[in-house]
């Protein structure tokens, strides 16, 4: 069994003005809204153990169906600690993937990842380039580092690169972590939780990228699960606007496919 946990509790400033009233996961791409779509392809895999942690307009969020856990500080935190909100599902009983609530991705994406059997298992793009070209003028100013072993394990991410060669493909904010591994996930978290920072900045607002960055640095596997497109993520009020002409010229299904 997988349990699903999508972390819908930040207030998506580049995304106002539609998010002046909704929570970023509720933001319609292409006449659906986010969450609908990322909660469509888990219904058709048969997923049925889902939980939001939310915060920025969590009442718009109740009632939908999915388990609910408040991140009551998310204007003062980031990805870990939202997450840390439902450390109730990371018990070892099951496997948890977990999702941003600002992307939405393909069936065969879902698929690739849940057959990943690694501690932590992360959905890499190596075809990124063709994505932050359609949303950026200048990709690489925008991308992360992220580089991988022979083996396929990540031993590098979420940096910032000094060149192309850097960025083997991109973190998409899907991840994967085996029942096994759950407990020790969260009370690594929970040591660092201990100082006021981490790597120059408040603890509470670390970074996804920077948690699985310490990881991989203490010798746990994080292992790729490298595709080629599929998903997208919706950030800006621009990633909306260049989506929907794309979709409108027919290309966009070259870098997701909303109908897979």
């Amino acid at each position: 069994m997988t349990r699903v946990v999508i972390l819908a509790a930040g207030e998506g400033t580049r995304l106002r003005p539609h998010t002046d009233h909704l929570p970023k996961t509720l933001v319609p791409l292409l006449g659906q809204s986010l969450l609908a779509r990322q909660m469509s392809v888990l219904a058709r895999a048969g997923v049925s153990d889902l939980s939001l942690v939310v915060g920025y307009h969590a009442e718009c969020l109740s009632g939908l169906g999915p388990r609910v856990f408040l991140n009551e500080r998310y204007g003062q935190t980031n990805m870990v600690a939202s997450l840390y909100c439902a450390k109730a599902l990371f018990d070892g009983s099951d496997d948890v993937l977990v999702a941003y609530g600002d992307i939405v991705y393909e069936p065969r994406v879902l698929a690739a990842m849940l057959a990943s059997r690694a501690p932590v298992s992360v959905m890499v793009d190596l075809g990124w380039w063709d994505l932050w070209s359609l949303r950026m003028d200048d990709p690489l100013a925008d991308a992360e580092t992220l580089k991988l072993a022979p083996s396929g394990a990540v031993v590098e991410l979420g940096r910032k690169p000094r060149t192309l060669e850097d960025v083997e493909g991109q973190y998409t904010g899907l991840f994967r972590v085996d029942r096994a591994f759950a407990g020790d996930f969260l009370s690594r978290y929970e040591s660092l939780m201990q100082a006021p920072s981490f790597e120059g900045q408040p603890t509470e607002k670390m970074f996804m990228t920077s948690y699985l960055q310490h990881l991989i640095d203490d010798g746990v596997t994080v292992q790729a699960v490298p595709l080629q497109h599929g998903w997208l993520e919706v950030d800006t009020v621009s990633d909306l606007a260049r989506y929907e002409a794309a979709a409108a010229q027919g290309t966009l299904v070259r870098l997701y496919d909303g109908a897979a």
